[in-house]
Protein backbone atom coordinates (compact mmCIF):
# COMPACT_ATOMS: atom_id res chain seq x y z
CA UNK A 1 0.00 0.00 0.00
CA UNK A 2 1.19 3.50 -1.10
CA UNK A 3 1.03 6.63 1.06
CA UNK A 4 -0.35 9.33 -0.28
CA UNK A 5 2.90 11.95 -1.30
CA UNK A 6 3.66 15.29 -0.01
CA UNK A 7 2.31 17.78 -2.09
CA UNK A 8 3.44 21.45 -3.25
CA UNK A 9 7.03 22.59 -2.08
CA UNK A 10 7.89 22.52 1.51
CA UNK A 11 10.25 25.21 3.10
CA UNK A 12 11.77 23.95 6.44
CA UNK A 13 12.13 26.69 8.87
CA UNK A 14 14.35 26.53 11.77
CA UNK A 15 13.63 26.81 15.25
CA UNK A 16 14.87 30.28 15.96
CA UNK A 17 13.84 31.48 12.79
CA UNK A 18 10.36 30.74 13.31
CA UNK A 19 9.89 31.57 17.01
CA UNK A 20 10.97 35.07 16.13
CA UNK A 21 8.12 35.29 13.63
CA UNK A 22 5.68 34.04 15.99
CA UNK A 23 6.13 36.42 18.54
CA UNK A 24 6.25 39.58 15.98
CA UNK A 25 2.83 37.75 14.93
CA UNK A 26 1.77 37.75 18.92
CA UNK A 27 2.53 41.42 19.57
CA UNK A 28 1.22 42.43 16.15
CA UNK A 29 -2.05 41.40 17.70
CA UNK A 30 -1.07 41.97 21.41
CA UNK A 31 -2.39 45.79 20.21
CA UNK A 32 -5.76 45.28 20.03
CA UNK A 33 -6.23 41.67 22.16
CA UNK A 34 -4.96 42.95 25.30
CA UNK A 35 -7.08 45.64 26.20
CA UNK A 36 -10.07 42.85 25.50
CA UNK A 37 -8.45 40.53 28.07
CA UNK A 38 -7.68 43.22 30.46
CA UNK A 39 -11.61 44.09 30.51
CA UNK A 40 -12.28 40.88 30.42
CA UNK A 41 -10.46 39.83 33.87
CA UNK A 42 -11.97 43.04 35.10
CA UNK A 43 -15.74 41.97 34.36
CA UNK A 44 -15.78 45.11 32.21
CA UNK A 45 -17.66 45.19 28.19
CA UNK A 46 -17.04 47.61 25.64
CA UNK A 47 -19.85 47.85 22.89
CA UNK A 48 -17.52 48.34 19.94
CA UNK A 49 -13.91 46.09 20.19
CA UNK A 50 -15.33 43.21 22.08
CA UNK A 51 -17.06 42.22 19.06
CA UNK A 52 -14.55 40.25 17.34
CA UNK A 53 -13.96 38.55 20.22
CA UNK A 54 -17.42 37.48 21.30
CA UNK A 55 -19.42 37.54 18.08
CA UNK A 56 -16.39 35.40 15.85
CA UNK A 57 -16.17 31.82 17.08
CA UNK A 58 -11.72 32.67 17.13
CA UNK A 59 -10.61 33.29 20.80
CA UNK A 60 -7.82 35.32 21.38
CA UNK A 61 -5.32 32.69 22.59
CA UNK A 62 -5.78 31.30 19.01
CA UNK A 63 -5.58 34.67 17.12
CA UNK A 64 -2.29 34.84 19.30
CA UNK A 65 -0.51 31.44 17.96
CA UNK A 66 1.11 31.87 14.67
CA UNK A 67 0.82 29.68 11.70
CA UNK A 68 3.12 29.36 8.16
CA UNK A 69 0.09 27.80 6.01
CA UNK A 70 0.14 24.74 4.14
CA UNK A 71 3.54 23.89 2.43
CA UNK A 72 5.72 24.80 5.24
CA UNK A 73 7.35 22.64 7.83
CA UNK A 74 8.42 23.67 11.27
CA UNK A 75 11.65 22.39 12.54
CA UNK A 76 11.93 21.41 16.27
CA UNK A 77 8.50 22.27 17.39
CA UNK A 78 6.98 20.61 19.56
CA UNK A 79 4.05 22.71 20.56
CA UNK A 80 2.50 21.62 16.51
CA UNK A 81 2.57 18.78 17.88
CA UNK A 82 -1.35 17.55 18.23
CA UNK A 83 -2.64 20.67 17.15
CA UNK A 84 -5.69 20.46 14.68
CA UNK A 85 -4.15 19.94 10.97
CA UNK A 86 -0.56 19.04 11.95
CA UNK A 87 2.04 16.02 11.98
CA UNK A 88 5.68 16.80 11.78
CA UNK A 89 5.43 20.42 12.28
CA UNK A 90 3.51 20.65 9.09
CA UNK A 91 0.11 21.09 8.31
CA UNK A 92 -0.60 17.37 6.23
CA UNK A 93 -2.23 17.47 2.14
CA UNK A 94 -4.39 15.10 4.11
CA UNK A 95 -6.31 17.46 6.51
CA UNK A 96 -6.08 19.79 3.40
CA UNK A 97 -8.22 17.48 1.06
CA UNK A 98 -10.93 17.28 4.41
CA UNK A 99 -11.74 20.99 4.42
CA UNK A 100 -12.83 20.81 0.40
CA UNK A 101 -16.15 21.48 1.44
CA UNK A 102 -15.40 24.10 2.89
CA UNK A 103 -12.82 25.56 0.82
CA UNK A 104 -15.71 25.11 -2.55
CA UNK A 105 -17.95 27.35 -0.01
CA UNK A 106 -15.56 29.86 0.44
CA UNK A 107 -14.08 30.26 -2.75
CA UNK A 108 -18.06 30.11 -4.20
CA UNK A 109 -19.04 33.26 -1.98
CA UNK A 110 -15.62 34.87 -2.06
CA UNK A 111 -15.96 34.91 -5.85
CA UNK A 112 -19.72 36.01 -6.34
CA UNK A 113 -19.06 39.20 -3.95
CA UNK A 114 -15.67 40.34 -5.54
CA UNK A 115 -17.91 40.39 -8.63
CA UNK A 116 -20.84 42.15 -7.52
CA UNK A 117 -21.28 46.00 -8.12
CA UNK A 118 -20.55 47.92 -4.62
CA UNK A 119 -23.53 49.10 -3.37
CA UNK A 120 -22.91 52.47 -1.21
CA UNK A 121 -26.29 53.27 -0.80
CA UNK A 122 -27.11 51.51 2.69
CA UNK A 123 -25.84 53.87 4.91
CA UNK A 124 -25.51 51.25 7.88
CA UNK A 125 -29.11 51.23 8.23
CA UNK A 126 -28.99 47.87 9.36
CA UNK A 127 -28.12 48.99 12.85
CA UNK A 128 -31.03 51.23 13.03
CA UNK A 129 -33.04 48.64 11.64
CA UNK A 130 -31.79 46.43 14.89
CA UNK A 131 -33.49 48.53 17.90
CA UNK A 132 -36.35 49.60 15.69
CA UNK A 133 -39.83 50.12 18.00
CA UNK A 134 -37.60 48.80 20.93
CA UNK A 135 -37.29 50.79 24.14
CA UNK A 136 -33.62 51.60 25.12
CA UNK A 137 -33.47 48.96 28.02
CA UNK A 138 -34.21 46.31 24.97
CA UNK A 139 -31.55 47.00 22.61
CA UNK A 140 -28.26 44.85 22.25
CA UNK A 141 -26.50 47.72 24.13
CA UNK A 142 -28.70 48.48 26.33
CA UNK A 143 -26.21 50.04 28.18
CA UNK A 144 -25.87 53.21 25.81
CA UNK A 145 -28.89 55.41 25.08
CA UNK A 146 -29.89 56.03 21.79
CA UNK A 147 -28.52 59.28 20.33
CA UNK A 148 -32.16 60.23 18.79
CA UNK A 149 -33.95 58.12 21.49
CA UNK A 150 -36.54 55.57 20.85
CA UNK A 151 -38.86 57.97 19.02
CA UNK A 152 -36.37 59.52 16.92
CA UNK A 153 -34.57 56.30 15.54
CA UNK A 154 -37.69 54.86 14.82
CA UNK A 155 -38.14 57.74 12.63
CA UNK A 156 -34.68 57.21 10.91
CA UNK A 157 -35.52 53.98 9.68
CA UNK A 158 -39.29 54.65 8.61
CA UNK A 159 -37.71 57.50 6.43
CA UNK A 160 -35.30 55.30 4.90
CA UNK A 161 -35.04 52.63 2.07
CA UNK A 162 -33.85 49.56 3.86
CA UNK A 163 -31.08 47.31 1.39
CA UNK A 164 -29.55 45.18 3.64
CA UNK A 165 -27.77 42.63 2.26
CA UNK A 166 -26.13 40.94 4.74
CA UNK A 167 -27.92 37.55 6.33
CA UNK A 168 -25.71 37.87 9.35
CA UNK A 169 -27.11 41.68 10.26
CA UNK A 170 -30.23 41.29 9.04
CA UNK A 171 -31.34 38.30 11.19
CA UNK A 172 -30.88 40.69 14.17
CA UNK A 173 -33.14 43.06 12.53
CA UNK A 174 -36.41 43.46 14.95
CA UNK A 175 -39.64 41.73 13.93
CA UNK A 176 -41.05 45.43 12.66
CA UNK A 177 -38.10 46.18 10.71
CA UNK A 178 -37.51 42.53 8.84
CA UNK A 179 -40.31 43.18 6.68
CA UNK A 180 -39.35 46.93 5.34
CA UNK A 181 -36.01 45.29 3.89
CA UNK A 182 -36.22 45.19 0.05
CA UNK A 183 -33.81 42.18 0.11
CA UNK A 184 -34.17 38.82 1.73
CA UNK A 185 -30.84 37.01 2.51
CA UNK A 186 -30.95 33.79 4.22
CA UNK A 187 -27.86 31.53 5.45
CA UNK A 188 -28.16 29.15 2.29
CA UNK A 189 -27.85 31.88 0.08
CA UNK A 190 -25.20 34.23 0.77
CA UNK A 191 -23.21 34.06 -2.60
CA UNK A 192 -26.66 35.90 -4.22
CA UNK A 193 -26.80 38.48 -2.19
CA UNK A 194 -23.20 39.56 -0.76
CA UNK A 195 -21.52 42.83 -2.10
CA UNK A 196 -18.12 44.31 -1.65
CA UNK A 197 -18.75 47.38 0.03
CA UNK A 198 -20.72 46.01 2.65
CA UNK A 199 -19.34 46.24 5.86
CA UNK A 200 -20.38 43.17 7.62
CA UNK A 201 -18.96 40.94 4.43
CA UNK A 202 -15.66 43.45 5.05
CA UNK A 203 -15.62 41.96 8.51
CA UNK A 204 -16.27 38.75 7.87
CA UNK A 205 -12.84 38.28 5.53
CA UNK A 206 -11.46 38.01 9.30
CA UNK A 207 -13.96 34.53 9.75
CA UNK A 208 -12.68 33.60 6.52
CA UNK A 209 -9.47 33.43 6.88
CA UNK A 210 -9.07 32.26 10.54
CA UNK A 211 -11.62 29.64 9.01
CA UNK A 212 -9.06 28.65 6.43
CA UNK A 213 -6.48 28.28 9.31
CA UNK A 214 -4.05 26.52 10.37
CA UNK A 215 -4.00 26.20 5.99
CA UNK A 216 -2.82 30.09 5.41
CA UNK A 217 -0.84 31.84 6.76
CA UNK A 218 -1.34 34.03 10.08
CA UNK A 219 0.30 37.31 8.45
CA UNK A 220 -3.03 37.19 5.83
CA UNK A 221 -5.60 36.42 8.74
CA UNK A 222 -4.05 39.28 10.67
CA UNK A 223 -4.56 41.61 8.21
CA UNK A 224 -8.06 40.59 7.69
CA UNK A 225 -8.51 41.16 11.88
CA UNK A 226 -6.83 44.43 11.43
CA UNK A 227 -9.33 45.46 9.01
CA UNK A 228 -12.16 44.32 10.67
CA UNK A 229 -11.35 46.21 13.34
CA UNK A 230 -11.53 49.56 11.51
CA UNK A 231 -14.64 48.14 10.11
CA UNK A 232 -16.07 47.39 13.47
CA UNK A 233 -15.17 51.20 14.58
CA UNK A 234 -17.24 52.97 11.46
CA UNK A 235 -20.04 50.38 11.91
CA UNK A 236 -20.73 51.69 15.38
CA UNK A 237 -19.88 54.89 14.42
CA UNK A 238 -22.61 55.27 12.33
CA UNK A 239 -25.26 53.38 14.39
CA UNK A 240 -27.82 54.88 16.31
CA UNK A 241 -25.84 54.60 20.08
CA UNK A 242 -24.70 57.60 21.93
CA UNK A 243 -20.43 56.41 22.21
CA UNK A 244 -19.85 59.71 22.30
CA UNK A 245 -17.81 58.91 26.41
CA UNK A 246 -15.83 56.62 24.29
CA UNK A 247 -14.15 58.91 22.23
CA UNK A 248 -16.08 57.88 19.38
CA UNK A 249 -18.13 60.72 17.80
CA UNK A 250 -21.08 59.83 15.84
CA UNK A 251 -21.22 59.76 12.17
CA UNK A 252 -24.58 61.44 11.61
CA UNK A 253 -26.09 58.95 8.96
CA UNK A 254 -30.04 60.60 9.13
CA UNK A 255 -28.11 64.37 7.70
CA UNK A 256 -26.68 64.23 3.97
CA UNK A 257 -23.58 65.39 5.25
CA UNK A 258 -23.23 61.80 7.66
CA UNK A 259 -24.37 60.22 4.22
CA UNK A 260 -22.14 61.50 2.55
CA UNK A 261 -18.91 60.61 5.08
CA UNK A 262 -19.99 56.70 5.41
CA UNK A 263 -20.02 56.45 2.01
CA UNK A 264 -16.49 57.59 1.66
CA UNK A 265 -15.48 55.51 4.50
CA UNK A 266 -17.02 52.64 2.86
CA UNK A 267 -15.57 53.06 -0.43
CA UNK A 268 -12.50 52.78 1.57
CA UNK A 269 -12.70 49.60 3.30
CA UNK A 270 -13.94 48.16 0.29
CA UNK A 271 -10.56 49.04 -1.49
CA UNK A 272 -8.59 48.01 1.51
CA UNK A 273 -10.72 44.43 1.29
CA UNK A 274 -10.78 43.74 -2.43
CA UNK A 275 -6.77 42.20 -2.67
CA UNK A 276 -7.32 41.01 1.02
CA UNK A 277 -10.40 38.94 -0.57
CA UNK A 278 -8.23 37.92 -3.65
CA UNK A 279 -5.68 36.89 -1.55
CA UNK A 280 -8.06 34.35 0.14
CA UNK A 281 -9.16 33.26 -3.26
CA UNK A 282 -6.16 32.62 -4.45
CA UNK A 283 -5.56 30.21 -1.31
CA UNK A 284 -8.47 28.58 -1.83
CA UNK A 285 -7.19 27.99 -5.45
CA UNK A 286 -4.12 26.73 -4.01
CA UNK A 287 -5.60 24.64 -1.23
CA UNK A 288 -8.21 23.04 -3.54
CA UNK A 289 -5.47 21.89 -6.20
CA UNK A 290 -3.89 19.90 -3.22
CA UNK A 291 -7.42 18.56 -2.25
CA UNK A 292 -7.77 17.43 -5.56
CA UNK A 293 -4.69 15.56 -5.72
CA UNK A 294 -5.18 14.09 -2.38
CA UNK A 295 -8.84 13.09 -3.52
CA UNK A 296 -9.00 9.34 -3.01
CA UNK A 297 -10.16 9.12 -7.15
CA UNK A 298 -6.69 9.80 -7.95
CA UNK A 299 -3.80 7.58 -7.69
CA UNK A 300 -1.43 8.44 -5.27
CA UNK A 301 1.34 7.99 -7.49
CA UNK A 302 -0.13 9.94 -10.46
CA UNK A 303 1.86 13.09 -11.89
CA UNK A 304 -0.41 15.91 -11.29
CA UNK A 305 -1.90 17.95 -14.10
CA UNK A 306 -0.03 20.75 -15.62
CA UNK A 307 -2.61 23.12 -14.93
CA UNK A 308 -2.05 22.77 -11.33
CA UNK A 309 0.77 25.29 -10.95
CA UNK A 310 3.23 24.53 -8.42
CA UNK A 311 2.26 21.32 -7.37
CA UNK A 312 5.02 18.53 -7.06
CA UNK A 313 5.93 15.55 -5.08
CA UNK A 314 8.50 15.27 -2.67
CA UNK A 315 10.51 11.86 -1.33
CA UNK A 316 9.55 12.74 2.49
CA UNK A 317 6.17 12.65 2.98
CA UNK A 318 3.60 14.11 5.67
CA UNK A 319 0.44 13.07 5.04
Amino acid sequence: MHRRPTLGPVESICRTAWERRAAAHARRVDALVEPHLERRRDGRTHPVHDFLFTYYSQRPAQLRRWHPGYGVRLLDAPSYAGLKGYDDGAVTSAYVGSQRPLLVALSRLLRATAARPANLGCFGMHEWAMVYRLFEDETRHAGWPLRLGPAGTDAVVESHRIACSHFDAYRFFTPAAAPLNTLSPAAHDRPDFEQPACLHAGMDLYKHAFRLTPMIGSDLVADCFELAWDIRVLDMRAAPYDLASLGLEPVRVETAAGKAAYAEAQRGFAERGAPLRARLVEECDRLLAVAAATSPERDPCEEPPRSQAGIGTLDNPIA
